[in-house]
């Protein structure tokens, strides 16, 4: 038997040997088409609207940041076929067996955030759906389907993703020709006219919600053959992620665009249950309910199972092994999802406004890893990779990696004055008038610096070195 034919899958952060490759990249569109396709990403896409763009530039906006950070996205999951590895793994490459530790914990923190978030809305959705009287009843049981996919592993996230892509797409289908029948769509754009601050918002959004897949989208590429060419597995992921949270985000401008009258929250105020009411009530918002929900359980193995590959390679850098027994896997997954619902059942009900900022604080973080582990894989090492010295803090590798940690932190710092956040706004973002660029300083930043000193730095293989397949067994 396999690791991902049947049962629970035994792979964890250990390369998956040329015997147990299989698939297409066909599985990486409908796994991200059907993560992308759900009511976290229409929130994503409202939040444009909500802080001040016209619905229409909010569209182009975040259509423009979708494809910006899909583009990276899909160079990171290119990365899987030809290492086998699960991203932060293969960031040791860059930050060493220990110093890729660093990032990771803002990783963890990333997928606990997610994983709550969508437990949120998603218990709102089950809780309409079964009547069950109270979303915190609704929020606990989605943990525990969560849990059992996530438990399950590779090859259940993927089917997850396929019935998500179906189902997403009559869902989403119907509820985009609601809309059109039952308000003026046109009447929604070129309302308030172009505005840079907010454009340049709906891009980050788009954005950041593309490149915060970064740190874990080679673990669901990585189980393809290694032959798998790098352009055909980059295609199927970016234009999965990118159709599917483009028509999510679409949906979301538009809706919040919406009128309210007194009384009335509107999408604002009650976002799962304005989708029912949307879809007709009754039945049909039964159904509509069901699609939600289906959408963030596909997304949510994802941050689950991420979040399993994250704390294992975090704990394996200091015990240097890859082994880890099916109980300890389960474990951990409960653990992570107890500790996600936890935060769900307490979240503020100030859902939007700490949901946008917890997305900008994400992007502040992850552009510079992204900037590093790319500009290293495809320019300096040149997608030559001695695998076996990812688990070796003595290896090629070592340690830590001062080149990569020190541009990691200058990536950071170049971003402060450019910030328009919450708590802190950046000098350079008053002088903008407003506009929040910080992540594009971040990626150029940080690529250039890295670029620069890892040429001089870096010590590549002369060609990959892979690791035995005895290695894994």
């Amino acid at each position: 038997m396999t690791s991902t034919t049947r049962g629970v899958e035994r792979r964890t952060i250990d390369v998956v040997p040329a015997s147990e490759r299989h698939g297409t990249p066909r599985s990486q569109f409908t796994l991200w088409f059907g993560a992308n396709l759900q009511i976290t990403a229409i929130v994503d896409g409202a939040l444009a609207v909500v802080f001040g763009a016209d619905a229409l530039w909010a569209i182009i906006g975040l259509l423009l940041g979708n494809v910006l950070g899909g583009a990276v996205m899909a160079l990171h999951s290119a990365q899987g076929p030809k290492l086998g590895l699960p991203q932060m793994i293969s960031s040791r490459a860059q930050f060493g067996v220990y110093g890729a530790v660093i990032p990771l914990v803002l990783v963890v923190v990333m997928y606990l955030g997610f994983a709550a978030t969508g437990s949120v809305l998603a218990g709102q959705a089950l809780s309409e759906g079964l009547h069950l009287g109270a979303p915190k009843l609704g929020i606990v049981l989605f943990g525990v389907l969560t849990a059992v996919v996530a438990t399950l592993g590779y090859r259940y996230i993927h089917l997850m993703g396929k019935v998500s892509t179906v189902v997403g797409i009559v869902g989403f289908t119907y509820l985009a020709i609601k809309v059109v029948a039952d308000y003026d769509v046109t009447s929604f754009f070129g309302t308030k006219g172009f505005d840079i601050v907010t454009f340049l918002l709906a891009i980050s959004l788009g954005a950041g919600w593309q490149l915060t897949f970064g740190p874990y989208v080679a673990d669901y590429s990585r189980y393809l053959p290694a032959d798998t060419p790098a352009v055909t597995t980059f295609r199927a992921t970016f234009l999965g992620s990118v159709l599917g949270s483009q028509w999510s985000m679409t949906l979301g401008a538009i809706v919040a665009s919406i009128p309210v009258s007194a009384g009335d929250p509107g999408f604002l105020g009650n976002q799962v249950g304005f989708m029912g009411d949307l879809a007709g009530g009754g039945f049909v918002a039964l159904v509509i309910y069901l699609v939600i929900v289906c959408g963030k359980l596909a997304v949510n193995c994802l941050n689950a199972y991420g979040g399993l590959m994250t704390i294992l390679t975090t704990t394996s850098a200091f015990t240097r092994s890859s082994k880890v027994s099916a109980t300890t896997r389960a474990l951990l997954i409960a653990a992570f999802l107890a500790t996600s619902v936890g935060i769900a059942l307490f979240a503020s009900a100030d859902f939007l406004d700490n949901f946008k900022n917890f997305v900008l604080v994400l992007l502040m973080v992850f552009t510079p890893w992204s900037a590093i582990n790319l500009v290293d894989y495809y320019l300096i090492s040149r997608e030559r990779v001695d695998v076996p010295a990812l688990y070796d803090p003595d290896g090629r590798y070592g340690r830590w990696n001062t080149t990569a940690l020190a541009s990691y932190v200058i990536g950071v710092v170049a971003q402060v004055p450019f910030l328009a956040q919450k708590l802190y706004t950046g000098p350079m973002t008053d002088a903008l008038g407003g506009a929040d660029i910080s992540w594009i300083v971040g990626l150029v930043v940080t690529a250039a610096v890295y670029y620069a000193w890892a040429r001089r730095t870096a010590n590549p293989p002369a060609q990959t070195i892979p690791m035995p397949e005895t290695a894994g067994v």
